[in-house]
């Protein structure tokens, strides 16, 4: 997902003389043993082993530290096997592990699957049977990725990713969500039951929350199908009318039944934007190309209620961001309230389907 907040260096405390003491020889043993480490990274990789010896003064039970050991370990192995992918874009798909080859949705799937990589993505899911599986067929093993869990109960990889280096199992649950989440350009959910619609909401609630940056999240049933349509009743009914949620955060997500139109969804959602961030007080949406003037005017006056001083700017890369591939694109950059989340999908929107 976009980043949703930019990296803030970590203040390491001094005032204490043992941690004071510690950390001096923390400096000097990274120093020691990887002495061209960039800053910032560096830094927080400090700030990471000062933590963890920390434990050992807190005095922290053994079951902490080895869940907190087991957590780090996964995620830098996960971390390490997408890195090798950064730049192409991914998919993450849920759905019931128990949906058999005969359903409607299991079809739905794997042909949405196989059109995304069309498309030009790859596919994320749990590893297991059920739309896991169609998703992976669909797609093939090349464009997927396994984010497996160990369960009691022994959830065996599908045929189409064990022993594919871009497997990775997981002992957590949080630990495995934010990879979900983490490299997710775009959310699709298929018909499913505890876990998936633990997986909805969770997505729902960190984008209309800003947690995570604004993405395509599709809500995808069979042909035909109510799943997805009849819950969309239910949040109408029962969330909107009691005021629970906001008329705009039904733009956060779309309900569909049709595969070419989620692809085509994902597909638009990057017509333009391409990715955002946090600079300062500033929001930085950076686009594939720059509204005209016509256009900046008319953004001005129909969402100046999320812009401090309805006030919208072009402009370069800020002198703040990375030089990354990025750093080419155009920016429209404004002091977004942090609020209306909803409000800066609408925006998002508007500028893929009216920039030219």
């Amino acid at each position: 997902m976009s980043e949703a907040e930019p990296p803030r260096a970590p203040r390491l405390s001094r005032r204490h003389p043992r941690r004071s003491v510690a950390l001096a020889r923390v400096e000097d043993f990274l120093r020691e043993i990887q002495p061209d480490a960039p800053e910032p990274a560096a830094q927080y990789v400090r700030e990471l082993m000062v933590t963890a010896i920390r434990l050992l003064e807190d005095g922290a039970s053994i079951a902490d530290v080895r869940l907190l050991n087991a957590a780090v370990r996964e995620l830098r192995y996960a971390f390490r096997t997408f890195a090798r992918y950064r730049g192409v874009r991914k998919v993450t798909a849920f759905g019931s592990a128990r949906t058999t080859e005969t359903e409607p949705a299991y079809r739905q799937a794997e042909e949405f699957s196989r059109r995304a990589v069309e498309a030009g993505y790859m596919l994320i899911t749990g590893a297991g049977g059920g739309i896991m599986r169609a998703c992976q067929a669909g797609a093939g093993r090349a464009h997927s990725f396994g984010v497996n869990i160990r369960l009691p109960f022994e959830q065996k990889p599908n045929e189409f990713i064990v022993d594919d280096p871009k497997l990775v199992t997981f002992k957590y649950f949080f630990t495995r969500k934010l990879l979900f989440i983490k490299e997710a350009d775009a959310v699709v959910m298929f018909p499913g039951g505890f876990g998936t619609l633990d997986e909805a909401y969770e997505c729902l609630t960190l984008v209309q929350t800003g947690k995570a940056g604004p993405v395509p999240i599709l809500f995808v049933d069979a042909p035909g199908g109510r799943f997805w349509s009849a819950w969309l009743d239910y949040v109408r009914d029962h969330l909107l009318k009691n005021g629970l949620i906001l008329q705009e955060d039904l733009s956060l997500f779309r309900v569909v039944d049709d595969a070419a139109a989620a692809v085509e969804e994902i597909r638009g959602f990057y017509r333009v934007y391409h990715s955002s961030r946090y600079v300062g007080d500033k929001f930085v949406l950076r686009l594939t190309r720059a509204p005209e003037p016509a256009l900046l005017e008319q953004v001005g006056r129909e969402f100046a209620d999320i812009a401090a001083g309805g006030r919208f700017r072009l402009s370069t890369k800020l002198p703040e961001e990375d030089d990354d591939e990025t750093a080419a694109m155009h920016r429209l950059v404004f002091a977004f309230d942090r609020v209306h989340f909803g409000r800066l999908r609408q925006l998002i929107d508007f500028l893929n389907a009216n920039a030219v």
